[in-house]
């Protein structure tokens, strides 16, 4: 079992440019933003594995979640040209799942368990096969924190990581649990 140490280590050679201890006591899995995912915006609620309905009920996941005791925030920060700096946003949240993919591949050999936590939908596949075939690939796909219900400003709030780091940035957030 890896401990908090390694772990942080490792979120600092994937590239984070921040990390913290996650609070388990933080995560609220609210109806509120489960109903966000149903007005699709993004256009992946009911068509993809790791997205609501097919990740699992707020008490499913709620259940899942209270095997694990330890977890890490881990965030990519980028600066914008301007707020519509479409390009820099697409650019560090696929750098932000890259390297959490990375995280992920390193504390298999160190950690029993993980529970991924990640940033935005799944976009491995350029169709996804929900629902009529299983997810192509279950290692690497898992549910955004707001695919599970959680506030991410919240989250990162109550577990003493910033959220927000000043006007002209975006961050995106993932959560890691583990035992």
């Amino acid at each position: 079992m890896a401990d908090g140490s390694v772990i942080f280590r490792l979120a600092e050679e994937c590239g984070f440019e921040h990390f913290g201890p996650l609070e388990i006591s933080a995560l609220e899995f609210l109806p509120e933003v489960r109903q966000m995912c149903a007005a699709n915006l993004c256009q992946a609620y009911n068509r993809n594995w790791t997205c609501p309905p097919a990740c699992g009920t707020l008490e499913e996941i709620a259940a899942k979640t209270k095997e694990f005791h330890k977890g890490i925030l881990v965030q990519t920060t980028a600066e914008l040209d301007d707020d519509f700096d479409y390009d820099t946003m697409t650019k560090a949240c696929r750098m932000q799942n890259a390297r959490f993919q990375k995280l992920i591949s390193k504390l298999r050999g160190h950690c029993s368990r993980l529970l991924p936590m990640g940033a935005g939908g799944c976009k491995i596949c350029e169709v996804c096969a929900y629902p009529d075939e299983k997810c192509r690939f279950p290692d690497m796909a898992f549910p955004s924190m707001e695919a599970y219900g959680l506030f991410v400003s919240a989250v990162c709030e109550k577990s003493g990581v910033k959220y927000y780091y000043g006007k002209g940035t975006i961050t995106y957030t993932c959560c890691l649990l583990y035992e």
